[in-house]
């Protein structure tokens, strides 16, 4: 029989069906028809099969169990041990991963003082902060208890710890929990001290605190105690520090001893400097002056009891865990913090804005060809917006340089400013023909600090081609909406493939839906690196705009970003490093990828871009055979957004590890599987993807940075 008669009172008896004993056990209750059966290990099991991620086999096909109440004169079905604890705790992920429960499972608590120790006890199981708890209490539960601890009238005459381990038991008949119903006393406290790893001490004798604490610091135990009063909370970590006073030194040299043989009168000094009236409350401080007279005994609401079982949880997480917890008094005042209530902060949208004109993108009107020409330039793509260019602007030509000064992690070895100033050099190419000043263009790389630059001469001569390119250059735009995926008609194909070719770039089409899947998952991988990543996230999210920002002229508007409500909240959940962190610590934040691939997803084709060789120069010229496939692209009527995947500029594994040195490996992998999918030889380097689809205009237009003033304009 697995029935112990000397724990029945307050611990539930595991009966296993199979075991002819404990069958025996079952069969004499089911014979007494004073015993109640409640069975739901059905949905228990289908719960089980139901988690995310799927169960292993041996917890969903561990043995179910029975669990017998004597005081309830129940029996009931439960899961076997680790499924039932699995199933119970689920919803503590990841808030505490499945590692860190394991390792509080570990944990012997101890809980001194029941009334408010009851909640605490509860709250520490219900957490499953612990494996095993020890309750000490020699009071039994009375009527006035009720306003404090979550019993019932049932329970009025029984021992308080026997009350809250019966609570424990049927919250979760597998904890072991062990019952001292006289309380700690000099007999009784090595057997309760011994083998704990913390202490929760909430008695009202104050010799019995100095009693327990002295025990703790003699076994380098820490000592947690919430005091129901402007949430005042007690951390003495004696296992850090097993030389440190007891209570802090708050009640001098004197020992538990001395404290015993001290008169009522004599302990009140000594009661005083721990609860310090000067910061209690000011209802707590008066009843101190009442008790015993209008009042029988201390205050205490269950509020603020509940709010101190909060906070000794985390205080035991933290230490089981092993994170940062020094020994000290804090307050976690609930009143002060409602009397000290604020407005929160909400920014509002600015109004919705129609695309702008190409005037009104460039900040000045220019009113010479030189500056009709840089102010072209302006208006090319960059990575982030971040336009990584110097203009300057002579009589006869237009020179773009490479800002390195405006380089990110993904702008590996200055490839992707690259690219943006080849664009920049094609559309001052547009501009120049469309005014009959086109000369020739040069492009040559230099120092550390300007690493590229592309001249473009403006002389007498034109190109039809180029020319007829120049409204829909201005008109440019990238159009971040999901769009719809409708194939390319075989002429538009065709007039892409010649657009990237005119400019020295070789364009493939990912037109095939299982293709655009696969590429889907590569590019949610790999975003999911970049919301990881804390350098490459924190360059992320210093890229965007938001309302109120104080650098509208570059970077990316996020209402450009055409997010709906929910999408827009859940832009500020992504913004935090610290959430991000947890998510990497954990190996999580699949779902960081969902955006960019539902964006994928609705792609029509997938443009890639690429060109022979890796030198600046060669990124230059699949800069501006990217601008022309894409200025192609919206001539044919498709919605363009260009796609950026961590390791789209990285040539190297060492490059890789550079940007992402926990994802390298992985950054290689999705790296190669994405170079098979677009069919990209040796020899080539990828410039960059763009999505195609039929989608509405952008909400928004991106904003430039001023050009040089014209020489003789305003100043």
């Amino acid at each position: 029989m697995n029935i112990d008669e000397g724990s029945a009172v307050y611990r539930a008896s595991i009966l296993d069906s199979d075991d002819p004993a404990d069958r025996q056990v079952l069969d004499g209750l089911t014979d007494d028809e004073r015993i109640e059966f409640v069975d739901r290990r059905t949905e228990q099991i289908r719960s089980l099969t139901e988690l995310h991620p799927a169960v292993r086999g041996d917890l969903a096909d561990q043995p179910t169990r029975w669990a017998y109440y004597p005081w309830r004169r129940v029996v009931v079905g439960i899961l076997g041990q680790n499924a039932f604890r699995t199933l119970r705790l689920d919803r503590n992920r990841n808030l505490i991963t499945v590692e860190e429960q394991a390792r509080l499972a570990e944990l012997t608590i101890g809980v001194v003082g029941l009334s408010v120790g009851h909640i605490i006890a509860h709250t520490l199981a219900a957490e499953g902060l612990c494996g095993r708890l020890r309750l000490a209490d020699f009071d039994d539960l009375e009527l006035s208890n009720l306003n404090r601890v979550p019993a019932t009238v049932f329970d009025l005459g029984l021992n308080k710890a026997i009350v809250a381990a019966r609570r424990i038991a049927e919250l979760d008949p597998y904890l072991d929990v062990e019952v001292f119903p006289t309380g700690v006393t000099a007999d009784s406290l090595d057997e309760f001290a011994d083998g704990l790893d913390i202490v929760v001490e909430e008695c009202d004798s104050l010799e019995v605190k100095a009693m327990v604490r002295e025990a703790a610091r003699e076994r380098r135990i820490p000592v947690l105690m919430a005091t129901s009063d402007r949430g005042l909370i007690d951390v003495e970590r004696y296992d850090q520090d097993p030389r440190r006073p007891i209570l802090h030194g708050l009640l001098g040299d004197v020992d538990s001893t001395q404290l015993a043989g001290l008169s009522s009168r004599e302990r009140i000094p000594y009661t005083l400097r721990h609860a310090d009236p000067t910061r209690s409350s000011p209802r707590m401080t008066a009843s101190m002056v009442e008790v015993g007279r209008t009042l029988s005994s201390w205050p205490q609401l269950v509020g603020e009891v509940t709010m101190g079982a909060a906070v000794i949880a985390e205080a035991v997480r933290r230490i089981g865990l092993g994170e940062p917890l020094s020994s000290g008094q804090a307050r976690v005042d609930v009143a002060d913090a409602l009397d000290h209530l604020t407005e929160p902060s909400v920014v509002a949208e600015s109004p919705e804005a129609a695309p702008p004109t190409a005037a009104a993108v460039a900040t000045d009107t220019p009113s010479s060809v030189p500056h009709t020409v840089a102010a072209a330039a302006v208006l090319a793509p960059s990575g982030g917006n971040a336009q990584p260019w110097h203009i300057e602007v002579g009589s006869d030509a237009v020179v773009i340089r490479l800002a390195p000064e405006r380089t990110s992690m993904m702008d590996v070895a200055h490839r992707g400013s690259a690219v943006a100033v080849g664009a920049a050099a094609f559309n001052a190419k547009v501009a120049a023909a469309a005014h009959d000043m086109l000369g020739k263009v040069e492009l040559s790389e230099g120092d550390p600090d300007t690493p590229l630059q592309a001249v473009v001469r403006l002389s007498a001569g034109t190109s039809p081609r180029l020319a007829h390119l120049y409204q829909p250059m201005l008109n440019r735009e990238t159009s971040r909406h999901r769009g719809d995926p409708e194939p390319l008609a075989d002429e538009t194909v065709d007039l892409l493939h010649r657009a990237a070719d005119s400019e020295g770039g070789r364009l493939t089409l990912i037109t095939e839906r299982s293709d655009i899947s696969q590429a889907a998952a590569i590019f949610a991988a790999a975003d999911r690196i970049r919301y990881l990543t804390p350098a490459l996230h924190h360059e992320m999210f210093t890229e965007l705009r938001f309302a109120g920002d104080e650098r509208p002229d570059s970077g990316i508007d996020v209402r450009s970003l055409e997010l709906d409500d929910s999408d827009r909240a859940v832009l500020e959940v992504l913004r935090r490093p610290d959430v991000m962190a947890e998510l990497a610590r954990w190996d999580a934040g699949s779902a960081l990828g969902q955006d960019v691939s539902a964006r994928v997803e609705a792609a029509s084709a997938l443009a890639v871009v690429s060109v022979q060789g890796g030198t600046l120069t060669d990124f230059a010229h699949g800069g501006a055979a990217v601008e022309a496939m894409w200025i192609q692209a919206q001539q044919s009527g498709l919605a363009v957004h260009p796609l950026s995947p961590v390791f789209l500029h990285a040539i190297t594994p060492e490059e890789l590890t550079g940007m992402s040195p926990s994802y390298s490996a992985e950054l290689q992998r999705l790296q190669s599987r994405f170079r098979r999918l677009a069919r990209t030889p040796s020899g080539e380097e990828l410039v960059l993807v763009l999505k195609l689809a039929r989608a509405p205009r952008s909400s928004v237009r991106s904003r430039r940075l001023e050009l040089p003033r014209e020489p003789g304009g305003p100043s």
